[in-house]
Formats: structure tokens, C-alpha cells, sequence
């Protein structure tokens, strides 16, 4: 990995879980390209598709990826074309033919369609084989040179969509702030609709000069405490800054610990909306869930 893009991949430390990356090197008469993605998952699966010749080597290719690829589903595939045709590379009849009879049999069976079986048998292993059994010292050092440089190319693209999603989730928690901070006059409208209500109530049951009206004020207190929404205002709001905090911070991996973030997130956004008995308020909720999804789902693609 070049200095450059590692001090970048250091500095700014968000990366996308999907990334890709490709290189093609000559070496005398073959042409080896090294080919590497990956998609989400909770946890480091490297897929290797290499030379049956290659499978001495795949120890160290695993130690490479898993050295420089952060977690993620890692597919890499090594594909190395000579350029004498035959000479080097060729069809395994037998196998060919077992395989073909075997998919055949099982096509008929199921009542499948036969088409592109010759494709999907030549990809099947050791259909296309080799007859070279050692590789070369030089050749090998070409191999590892377009690993990691179509591995750089590949935390490129991953450090770009990972700015690109940075951007985004800013913007987006932004927008739950301000929501939030929409929420206080409604508060206030609130709490004398409440009242209004429950005292209209009263005098339809009861009759206005029979509402004690110091049990009436203690009842309203008694509501507005169970309808009370500053401490999950405050709470939301450390979580909004501390979300801030760790992207602004230089470590990595921090899929993981921006996830429980946003769990806690959701749990205060919830209990507002829990508590909002009032229209107004319950629409800003909604608009803070939908934030909150769409974070998610950034945050879910993020190593």
C-alpha cells in the first residue's frame, strides 16, 4: 500500500464496507490479473478463486488480505492467461464429461433447461487445468505486486464511498436536530390543550362547581410527569453529538460502535414519540425515524 493512501485511509478513518478493486501485470507470455470486492457482513469471510497451482500460496494470500482488508465478505480471484494457447492450459475431458453427464441426468430429472451448461461447467474446479506445478520466484513477485495494487485501488474506492456516506450521515443527524429543537412550541401547545380537555371532561361528568380544583392541578402535574419529554430531548441530543464525536475521531472500525449509537438513538426517538400525545410532535417523530433509518442502513455498510 503506498504511504499516501494509507496516511488518507488514516486520516479520514470511515471506509465502506463494499469496495472494489482491479490489476493486470504481464509476466513473459501469461497476463495475470488480480481481481478483489467485497460486500457486507459483520465479519471477515475472504473467498479466494485462484490457480490449482497457486494453493501452496493461499496461506500468505489470506495473510495479506486479512492484514490490509478490514471485515467484509472479500471475494479475490487471481486469473492468469498464457498467451501459447494450449501449451500451458487445457481442457480435463474426463471431468468435463462426467459433469456433463451427471448435469444432464438431473436437468432431465427436473424437467430444468439446458442452456449455458458448457459455461457452468467450465467454472466448475479443475474443469480448466494447468499443467505447470511450481511457480516461478519472479512470477510469484508479479502475482503479489497486482494483489496490492488492485488492493489499493480497491481502499480507494471504499475510502471515496465512505466520504460520500460521512457526508451524508452528518447531514442526516443534522436534520434530527433540528426536528428536535421544532418540538418545544408544540410542547407548550400541548400541555394546555391537556388541560383544556381534561377539564371539559370534568364538567361534562361532573359539573363545573363540583371540580375540586386543587385535586384538578394535582392531576395535570400528575399527566404533564408522565407526558414529560426534556430528558429524552437532552439524551437525544448527547447521542446526536456523540455520534459526531467518533466520526471526528482517527481509529478505525467504527461500524460497530456507530451502530449502538443509533440503537440508542432509536430507544429516546421512540419514547417521544411514545409520549408526544399531540399530531404536531408525532409528525417531527416521524421524520427523525426516517433520518435515523436511513443512517442505518450507511452505518450498516460501513467497516
Amino acid at each position: 500500500c503506498s504511504s499516501s493512501l494509507q496516511q488518507k485511509i488514516n486520516q479520514y478513518m470511515l471506509l465502506s464496507m463494499t469496495g472494489y478493486g482491479r490489476e493486470t501485470l504481464p509476466y513473459k507470455d501469461k497476463t495475470i490479473t488480480v481481481e478483489i470486492r467485497s460486500l457486507n457482513s459483520k465479519f471477515t469471510d475472504a473467498r479466494l478463486k485462484i490457480p490449482q497451482n497457486y494453493k501452496e500460496k493461499e496461506t500468505e494470500l489470506r495473510r495479506i488480505i486479512a492484514e490490509r482488508v478490514e471485515r467484509g465478505k472479500i471475494e479475490m480471484a487471481i486469473e492468469v492467461k498464457s498467451h501459447q494457447g494450449d501449451d500451458d492450459y487445457g481442457l480435463n475431458h474426463a471431468l468435463f464429461k462426467k459433469y456433463y453427464r451427471e448435469l444432464n441426468k438431473l436437468a432431465d430429472e427436473l424437467s430444468m433447461p439446458k442452456t449455458d451448461m458448457l459455461q457452468a461447467i467450465l467454472r466448475l474446479p479443475n474443469v480448466v487445468a494447468t499443467d505447470a506445478e511450481e511457480i516461478e520466484e519472479e512470477e510469484w513477485h508479479t502475482v503479489l505486486q497486482a494483489l496490492h495494487s488492485a488492493i489499493d485501488r480497491f481502499e480507494k474506492h471504499r475510502l471515496a464511498e465512505g466520504k460520500a456516506m460521512e457526508e451524508d450521515m452528518r447531514a442526516r443527524v443534522q436534520l434530527i436536530r433540528d426536528h428536535q429543537s421544532h418540538l418545544d412550541p408544540h410542547e407548550e401547545e400541548r400541555v394546555t390543550r391537556l388541560r383544556q380537555r381534561l377539564s371539559q371532561k370534568l364538567e361534562e361528568y361532573l359539573g363545573k362547581e363540583k371540580i375540586d380544583e386543587n385535586r384538578f392541578e394535582q392531576e395535570i402535574l400528575f399527566y404533564l410527569e408522565k407526558i414529560d419529554i426534556t430528558e429524552e430531548k437532552v439524551r437525544l441530543e448527547q447521542h446526536c453529538l456523540y455520534f459526531i464525536e467518533e466520526l471526528d475521531k482517527d481509529y478505525k472500525q467504527k461500524g460497530r460502535k456507530l451502530s449502538f449509537i443509533t440503537q440508542e438513538m432509536g430507544r429516546e426517538i421512540n419514547t417521544l414519540g411514545a409520549k408526544a400525545y399531540s399530531s404536531e410532535i408525532q409528525r417531527f417523530v416521524v421524520s427523525m425515524k426516517d433520518e435515523l433509518e436511513k443512517i442505518k442502513e450507511q452505518v450498516a455498510n460501513s467497516v
